[in-house]
């Protein structure tokens, strides 16, 4: 069974998990999340910071926080605060925004992903907010690059010409992609880009 509960610092050693195992080396250490991140997640936006647990056992976390004007251009570290969320979480925003979401890998394809994902529309409901929103990945793209621009990609992808392992996903789960970010995060696979996706409740 899984349960969805909002986090706290006391939470950071099962979070660092996550983390640990979601992100292994090469991926930097520098970049998992820290005390201060977590401690800030809890303090300045709680109903953004959702851990997932299987049968009591910690398996996944999302982090969001609230923005206006989302769909500008903008980095991961611009709208994440690199992380910090502080200076960027708006609380008059109209969008829940997701900075993070990751899975233990023993515990992926068993619906702990789609199960935040559920949590994050059901904390847009009950706020009241226009929409969730985020920006993926786009791994497939780098064996393409050389073929297509990354707005073919996408438009292949939701077109279901193409399967993207993370971008797939997200239509899945009834988000919708709207358009094309560059030099988002620094991303080989997806060669810096970002797409912009977001799941509006029904007559939003």
């Amino acid at each position: 069974m899984i349960a969805i509960r909002r986090y706290s610092a006391a939470d950071y050693e099962a979070l660092l998990q996550i983390q640990k195992e979601a992100f292994p080396p090469p991926f930097p250490s520098e970049l998992w999340w820290t005390v201060e991140q977590v401690e800030a997640h809890a303090t300045v936006f709680p109903a953004g910071a959702l851990l997932a647990e299987v049968n009591g056992e910690v398996a996944g976390s999302a982090t969001s926080l609230l923005v206006r004007n989302a769909d500008r251009s903008h980095t991961w570290e611009e709208i994440s605060d690199n992380g910090l969320i502080r200076a960027s979480h708006q609380p008059d925003g109209d969008t829940l925004y997701g900075i993070d979401l990751c899975v233990r890998p023993r515990y992926r394809g068993k619906g702990v992903a789609a199960a935040l994902y559920e949590a994050r529309k059901q904390t847009v409901l009950q706020l009241g907010l226009t929409r969730f929103a985020a920006v993926c990945r786009i791994p497939g793209y780098h064996a393409v690059s050389t073929e297509i621009g990354p707005e073919q990609y996408v438009s292949e992808v939701k077109n279901g010409k193409r399967s993207d392992q993370v971008l797939s996903f997200m239509i899945k789960q009834g988000l919708t992609p709207t358009h094309v970010l560059n030099g988002y995060v620094e991303d080989e696979e997806s060669l810096n880009y970002g797409v912009f996706v977001e799941w509006r409740p029904p007559g939003r």
